[in-house]
């Protein structure tokens, strides 16, 4: 994957329940705007919210929203919009 490749995909709940989706803790978040870096992968299943993820360095925005999931590259470094509240399973690594 190229360093500043956002993937989004869609899974069956028979896949997300086979990767242990739904026992990873969970992180949530109200609408906000605020500057992210990874500094190591991450791997994340919305459960609620829209938001906008935006690479730096000219990269094309990508909007992510309850019923994606998204693996975030390490050394990505990117602006969050968050247009409505966010609760998403997460598992970095």
């Amino acid at each position: 994957m190229a360093e500043n490749t956002i993937r989004v995909e869609k899974k069956s709940k028979e896949e997300l329940e086979a990767q242990g989706v739904f026992q990873w803790p969970i992180w949530t978040h109200e609408a906000a705007t605020f500057p992210w870096e990874y500094d190591t992968r991450e791997t994340c299943y919305l459960l609620e919210g829209k938001v906008t993820v935006t690479p730096e360095g000219g990269g094309e925005p990508v909007e992510i929203q309850a019923g994606d999931y998204v693996v975030f590259p390490r050394g990505l470094k990117c602006t969050w919009t968050i247009h409505q509240p966010v609760r998403k399973h997460y598992n970095f690594g």
